[in-house]
């Protein structure tokens, strides 16, 4: 198993966040076996790129609120830093090489654990006051917030839940191909979740 599977999968048995420990091990790591210019990293949560620090994530990452990367890389590692959100990321890549490759202004869309959004105006990242632009998971709807409602989570929980079994016996994946063979409560998950 490659060390980035390692350290995922000790993230992940983690009931508190070590995302900043365990980017600094990767950082160590790489900088063992190669000369690195800086570091950039692709988060989750609302990202202050300007200060390379979190300035808000959900319930899915906890104490992750504040986590300060670019005070803590420099510090350890005097290396230069670029931090952004992680649709961020996507709409960029898009913008320059993907689908919108061409295109002054986009809008990218994730949909995973949460549901993300991303607003491109003339090829840059439209950031808005806060940082928060085009943040459409948090958007509030009358069942609950859009990502409660229509992520892949949420897809997995309401067809595990339907057919009585645990989540972690269900994902994305296992779910559409079922959909393609006719289980019914697969279709109708898709359909709820669309």
């Amino acid at each position: 198993m490659s060390f980035e599977k390692l350290l995922l999968r000790s993230i992940l048995k983690k009931k508190t966040n070590q995302i900043l420990e365990q980017v600094c091990q990767l950082i160590a790591f790489y900088k063992e076996k190669f000369e690195l210019d800086g570091v950039a990293i692709s988060s989750a949560g609302v990202v202050d790129s300007q200060a390379g620090k979190i300035s808000y994530a959900g319930y899915t990452i906890p104490g992750y609120i504040g986590t300060d990367f670019r005070s803590r890389v420099l510090k350890e590692f005097g290396l230069p830093i670029a931090i952004e959100n992680d649709v961020n990321c996507a709409g960029l890549a898009e913008v320059t090489t993907g689908h919108a490759k061409g295109s002054n202004n986009a809008v990218c869309l994730t949909i995973g654990t949460g549901i993300g959004g991303c607003l491109l105006l003339d090829g840059q990242v439209f950031h808005g006051f806060s940082n928060s632009a085009c943040e459409v998971g948090y958007l509030h709807l009358p069942d609950g917030a859009f990502q409660d409602l229509a992520s892949t989570t949420a897809l997995v929980e309401y067809v595990a839940a339907c057919h009585g079994d645990p989540s972690d016996q269900w994902n994305g994946r296992r779910i559409f191909k079922q959909a393609t063979e006719g289980d019914k409560i697969c279709m109708a998950g898709i359909d709820r979740m669309v």
